[in-house]
């Protein structure tokens, strides 16, 4: 098979809405990560994705829809506080589990009684779900367990001749995936952490929770029972105060023969001058956004990156440092 990157026209939206309408899968971009989409009602499509992928049968996929979508013909809204979620944060990097009606098939849900939904806020999304008018299931676009694609090359580095097309919508902004957030029962809980924050959530509906994933466990939501978005490189994970380790390892690394490169935020960095470094930005925003970019940017130069640990856990940095545990710890 040969795969193509298109930029986002008519024709090539054409293109990509007979592929999906034919049980194909593509690439499409988001504005957290890109997707590897096809039509969530579409049970042989939805195959194809978890084999491509390789990904766990019992990983269930998000449903991606435009902003015009009527989400109720997917799943039942039984919480009030739902719909202000929806109003606030509706297209965004937000996803929302509900109780499913069974429309999107069995085999995206893994067997489950609920739905993942989610609105992206990126134009060339918007324009390729309104075209296809169904919902997309799309998890990130790249082999499972690898570092979440940012770009349509790191795409088609996972994915060449396993797909026909990605859409290329340029870097993605946001950087890390979409917060995931159960709203079956009186509260809300946070499945896994992104851009959308617990603060800015609690500003909305109130109390929030943050739920503990125990083995055994149901999974409603991709991202919370596997190994994720680990570069193909060895990795190390430190804290902000083991300076002296961090450097005890870079150069032990050194002498062994590899090339270290030590990922952090800029501010940090003026601690290794001389060293290679993967700066990952200033503000939490900005280091989410870059960073499955240096991951990946890492992977190809270094034998070994070592992560370093934000300061804080408050607001993004709570989904930055669920994704350096999972790619670096």
């Amino acid at each position: 098979m040969v795969t193509e990157i298109k930029k986002i026209t008519l024709e090539s939206l054409l293109e990509a809405k007979e592929i999906l309408f034919s049980s194909g899968v593509i690439g499409m971009p988001t504005e957290t990560v890109y997707g590897l989409a096809a039509i969530g009602t579409d049970s042989e499509a939805v195959k194809k994705i978890f084999e491509i992928k390789g990904r766990p049968s019992d990983n269930p996929l998000i449903a991606h829809v435009h902003k015009d979508y009527d989400l109720e013909k997917l799943i039942y809204i039984d919480q009030e506080y739902a719909y202000k979620l929806i109003e606030k944060f509706m297209p965004g990097p937000l996803t929302l589990v509900f109780r499913s009606k069974g429309i999107v098939c069995k085999e995206a849900t893994c067997g489950g009684d609920t739905l993942a939904i989610r609105m992206p806020s990126h134009k060339g999304a918007q324009e390729l779900l309104k075209a296809v008018d169904m919902p997309i299931v799309a998890p990130s676009a790249n082999l499972s367990k690898h570092t979440s694609p940012v770009t349509a090359e790191h795409v088609y580095a996972d994915l060449n001749g396993k797909i026909p097309l990605i859409l290329d919508g340029g870097k993605c902004t946001g950087g890390i995936e979409s917060t995931v957030l159960d709203v079956t029962s009186s509260h809300p809980r946070i499945l896994r952490a992104g851009l959308v924050t617990k603060e800015m959530i609690e500003e909305v509906v109130g109390y929030c929770e943050i739920a503990e994933h125990k083995e055994g466990d149901k999974v409603k939501s991709p991202g919370v029972k596997y190994k994720h978005y680990r570069p193909k490189c060895e990795t190390l994970l430190f804290k902000e105060n083991e300076i002296k380790e961090i450097k005890k390892a870079y150069q032990e690394e050194v002498v062994s023969g590899g090339k270290p490169y030590i990922m952090c935020s800029s501010v940090f960095a003026k601690n290794f001058e001389g060293f290679n470094l993967l700066q990952l930005g200033l503000s939490g925003e900005e280091i989410a956004s870059n960073l499955y970019d240096k991951l990946l940017e890492g992977e190809k130069v270094a034998t070994l990156i070592i992560g370093v640990e934000m300061p804080s856990e408050d607001g993004v940095f709570m989904g930055i440092m669920n994704r350096l545990r999972k790619s670096c710890g």
